[in-house]
């Protein structure tokens, strides 16, 4: 099975992006973990603060890939180009969020990118992107 996790913006800032929201693992911490719980899987990663370079990703994961896990950052609440894409490749996806943002400001109560995903995994902090993994794991079955 192959699975691409792709980031948005400021997610190269995890582990020193307001701990106390965001937690203190890097993402290179939470990639060793996956590579650890998930050996046969094949799991690609890309972050980008760009919302275009996301939208390209999730286009060039059409026939490469069988899930996505996103966490679309700040673009969650603001992307239709990225809930385009989503609903163009017609992929299983998972949206992630570190923090829950169901309880932070108003603005984040929105999520274009919801639309798209199968499922949506909040406040679980970076341990979301293993249950991503493993809903994802569940439906492509």
């Amino acid at each position: 099975m192959r699975i691409v996790i792709l980031n948005g913006p400021n997610l190269n800032l995890l582990g020193r992006r307001e701990p106390a929201i965001y937690g203190t693992r890097s993402m290179e911490q939470v990639l060793l973990d996956i590579q650890h719980a998930y050996p046969e899987l094949h799991i690609a990663y890309h972050q980008s603060n760009h919302e275009g370079d996301l939208v390209d990703n999730i286009q060039f994961a059409y026939g490469v890939f069988d899930g996505i896990v996103i966490n679309p950052g700040a673009y969650t609440h603001t992307s239709i180009a990225i809930l385009d894409a989503l609903k163009a490749v017609d992929i299983p996806a998972v949206e992630v969020h570190i923090s829950d943002v169901s309880s932070r400001e108003d603005f984040r109560q929105i999520s274009y990118v919801r639309n798209a995903c199968f499922k949506t995994i909040c406040g679980k902090g970076t341990d979301g992107y293993l249950e991503a993994i493993d809903a994802l794991i569940e439906k492509v079955k």
